[in-house]
């Protein structure tokens, strides 16, 4: 099963980056931003490679590969954030249709890691919220993420060199600004 979750993640990678390849490339032909230099699309690209990798690797470390859907995962991530919240204002927030979100919370709430009850400001709506399997499950899930990148960055890298991935990480958040 993981040789074929393997396989699959590297055909996906392959693809993504012969069309990020193929979308550079004509980009640069073109000459469409003569303004941005060909490193600026390079680091763009290996940065997108690189953390979608790690994005993969760590759903696999905490074991959340198997029974939620990204949506779900989605929708508890964004509950443990923000706390409760009405179905349609998840569904804003995600940005899907009111009714794809009430099958998530459906989902959800079948497995018993969310639950509803009624909006003390509108008892017309209901408000979901993570109970306490469901807290439990997305806890265990970011102790196995924290726990597998701490091991493999003490166990991969020199001093030297995380104090040098603190200092990228630094640098690629002023992306978000």
């Amino acid at each position: 099963m993981t040789e074929k979750r393997t396989a699959r993640a590297t055909a996906r990678d392959t693809a993504a980056a012969t069309a990020a390849t193929a979308v550079t490339t004509a980009t640069t032909a073109d000459s469409v931003h003569p303004a941005v230099p060909d490193t600026a699309a390079l680091a763009a690209r290996e940065l997108r490679a690189v953390y979608s990798r790690l994005r993969r690797t760590l759903r696999e470390a905490s074991g959340s590969t198997s029974d939620l859907t990204p949506s779900q995962t989605a929708v508890l991530s964004r509950l443990i954030n923000d706390g409760p919240a009405s179905a349609s204002a998840l569904a804003a927030a995600e940005r899907v249709r009111p009714q794809s979100m009430a099958a998530t919370v459906a989902a959800l709430e079948q497995q018993g890691l969310v639950g509803r009850r009624p909006d003390p400001e509108d008892g017309r709506r209901q408000v979901v919220s993570l109970t306490e399997a469901g807290l439990a499950y997305v806890a265990d899930r970011r102790q196995a993420r924290q726990g597998w990148l701490t091991q493999a960055m003490a166990d991969r890298y020199t001093e030297a060199e995380r104090a040098t991935v603190l200092e990228a990480l630094a640098l690629m958040d002023r992306l978000n600004q």
